[in-house]
């Protein structure tokens, strides 16, 4: 080893140990992971009381040290630390044979460590398809084996490890992890204003009515405890950023990507939800992103496979896209993730979002004030690649002012071309340190200096415990939304153990650990009481008669002739009385004949299942209220009760 390299790992080490040092400070001083300054941690037994407090808790990171980390780093390693990618496997370092093979193929080495190691990598990010996640123990293991191998290699900082992880129609990890209601059906909850009523009910059409300012922050801090638990359970896995909450406000019912993901089509709705949420991972120790800037609410192609087009005009972005961005900004927190998407009102040159520097730093940075990290969104993306290379993209968005650069398709080329942007002057050396800093002290303020940040035996203590699903299941309780009963057929009365038939769409499961839904719902009314049985669409029409009910659920119901159209006509020919139950995107009621009864779920999981059961047997009095309009049928806000 040359003096030269000697000296500069005896300084890294020196700067990682200062540090590290000031974590342990910052710990000791009651800053530490798990709860707010000292406060509640979820799973403790001890409330949250919603309230707003100061910039969301975590250890205050020692500057100057981070500095001379900085400065003690090869470009290499700079460079390596803007990029997050993916990696097969799941295990750092005996990944089944596929998954080796994949990664040689894709990255040139077959372990995820490896990957680590020869791009000095920032971060990484875990997918269920990339097999990641098995389950909560094998995730803290990979966790734990991925850190140790970013310690051992080159200047030793810890990874920031990441997932999106929405909950509802997004979950990358599954049971026997607690699965929490999605963003819309909390934005229903928030809509309500309630807690969820328990007991029975005999009426059928009362409106919930407005509320008060005391229920509205009691059901903004229901989101918020949804988001510490849902922190708090990735904590405990090793994950430290979350790819949530989304804070684009959906005013467009043909949006193909956002939809219920988003809390509602009322900005300032979206805007308290966004606030509470991005309070509530971050003060388990997560840190929350806010996505996707500067609003992916009212577009009608899918950024995955096409690039958007944003049509609002400078004055409507600033009255429904940019309230939920300031408000997340605002409550402090640590991410921002750009939009692929077009926006002509806010920069007229045709680039996406994550290439525009007027929309990255001339709105997020100037006019918002935003400080901490700007992730992309992936680059691997459709929506970011149609108009330039994959080697410009990169050094495009750094140039743009984002600062992580979010699993791009082809690593080893996007880490050249940075590098090569470096040398030819392009990029300057400062402006990649600048973004490194960013992160190292977003990686502070988590805590991933301290070493305990790795241990794996968090899990059982903390993932899917008994006050973590009861939670779940408390929340959604308020979120089902009864949207018609104009003859008063629910609740059905469980005395009577009437025959019910379950059928409809069977969506797969968003983590594949859950469902089918119209199994889940048909045990679940059998378990309050009813005889409930499932059957598949091909066999309803034949099933139906002798039930005191039908159950449909539906799934994103489109214009025109559709199957399920069919099934639901069909069924109502029989007489038996059929209740429709929109199981994603509420605006199904406006594309199939009138029912018995209507209702919205947000999401088609077990925990919103059995919500679901719990409103039609009476068990729950329905509070939620919708939070989007359904064009043609119902208003925003709408939701009926029981007298």
């Amino acid at each position: 080893m040359s003096y030269q390299a000697s000296r500069r790992s005896l300084l890294t080490a020196a700067a990682l140990a200062a540090v590290s040092a000031a974590g342990v400070a910052s710990y000791a001083a009651g800053r530490g992971p798990g709860g707010e300054d000292g406060g509640p941690r979820p799973g403790d037994g001890r409330p949250d009381d919603g309230r707003p407090g100061d910039r969301p808790p975590g250890r205050a990171p020692d500057r100057a040290a981070l500095r001379r980390l900085v400065a003690g780093m090869t470009l290499e390693e700079k460079v390596g630390q803007l990029f997050v990618s993916r990696a097969y496997g799941h295990s750092a370092t005996d990944p089944d044979p596929a998954d080796a093979e994949q990664n040689q193929k894709l990255f040139g080495v077959r372990t995820a460590a490896e990957l680590v190691s020869r791009y000095h990598l920032g971060g990484i990010i875990y997918f269920s398809w990339a097999h990641n996640t098995r389950d909560p123990q094998q995730i803290a293991e990979l966790s734990a084996a991925l850190q140790r191998a970013a310690a051992g290699a080159g200047s030793g900082v810890p990874l920031l490890l990441s997932t999106d992880q929405e909950h509802g129609a997004v979950a990358r990890i599954g049971k026997p992890a607690t699965l929490l209601p999605g963003a819309m059906a909390l934005g229903a909850r928030h809509g309500a204003g309630a807690t969820g009523g328990t007991g029975g009910a005999s009426g059928a059409g009362s409106s919930t009515g407005s509320t008060d300012a005391g229920s509205d922050s009691a059901a903004t801090a229901e989101a918020r405890r949804a988001a510490r638990i849902a922190g708090a359970e990735l904590a405990a896995m090793g994950i430290r950023q979350d790819y949530a909450p989304v804070a684009d406000v959906n005013v467009n019912p043909a949006n193909p990507v956002i939809g219920v993901r988003s809390f509602g089509s009322d900005p300032q709705a979206v805007a308290a939800l966004v606030a509470a949420q991005v309070r509530g991972y971050q003060g388990a120790g997560v840190a929350a992103t806010a996505k996707h800037f500067p609003g992916h609410g009212d577009t009608e192609t899918d950024s995955h496979v096409g690039l958007p087009v944003m049509r609002h005009s400078r004055a409507q972005w600033e009255e429904l896209d940019e309230p939920p961005f300031r408000a997340a900004v605002e409550a402090g927190v640590d991410a921002v993730m750009t939009a692929h998407i077009v926006f002509p009102a806010l920069d007229p040159s045709g680039d996406p979002a994550t290439l525009s520097r007027p929309i990255v730093t001339g709105i997020l940075r100037e006019r918002l004030g935003f400080r901490g990290v700007v992730v992309t969104d992936a680059l691997d993306m459709a929506g970011v690649r149609q108009k330039y290379g994959d080697d410009r993209v990169p050094v495009l968005a750094l140039k743009a002012g984002c600062d992580q650069l979010l699993n791009p398709p082809d690593l080893g080329l996007a880490h050249r071309s940075v590098l090569a942007a470096v040398e030819a002057g392009e990029l300057t050396r400062a402006r990649i340190e600048e973004s490194v800093l960013r992160i190292l002290e977003l990686k502070a303020r988590r805590g991933l200096f301290d070493a305990a940040h790795t241990a794996a035996g968090r899990t059982d203590a903390l993932v899917g415990i008994p006050a973590h699903l009861t939670a779940a299941d408390e929340i959604a309780a308020g979120t089902t939304t009864l949207l018609a009963n104009p003859v008063k057929l629910l609740p059905l009365d469980p005395a009577a153990a009437p025959r019910v038939l379950v059928t409809g769409t069977d969506p797969v499961s968003p983590s594949g650990t859950t469902g089918p839904p119209t199994a889940v719902l048909a045990r679940e009314l059998t378990a309050l009481g009813c005889r409930a049985t499932a059957a598949a669409p091909a066999r309803a029409v034949a099933a139906a008669p002798g039930n005191a009910a039908v159950l449909v659920c539906t799934y994103n119901v489109p214009e025109g002739d559709d199957p399920q159209r069919t099934l639901v006509t069909e069924l109502l020919a029989t007489g038996v009385p059929v209740v429709l139950v929109a199981i994603r995107n509420p605006y199904d009621p406006a594309r199939l004949p009138a029912c018995a009864a209507e209702l919205a779920t947000y999401t088609w999981t077990d925990v919103e299942m059995r919500a679901a059961a719990r409103v039609v047997t009476g068990a729950v009095r329905p509070t939620g209220r919708l939070p989007v309009p359904v064009p043609g049928r119902y208003p925003l806000g709408h939701g009926l009760s029981y007298d």
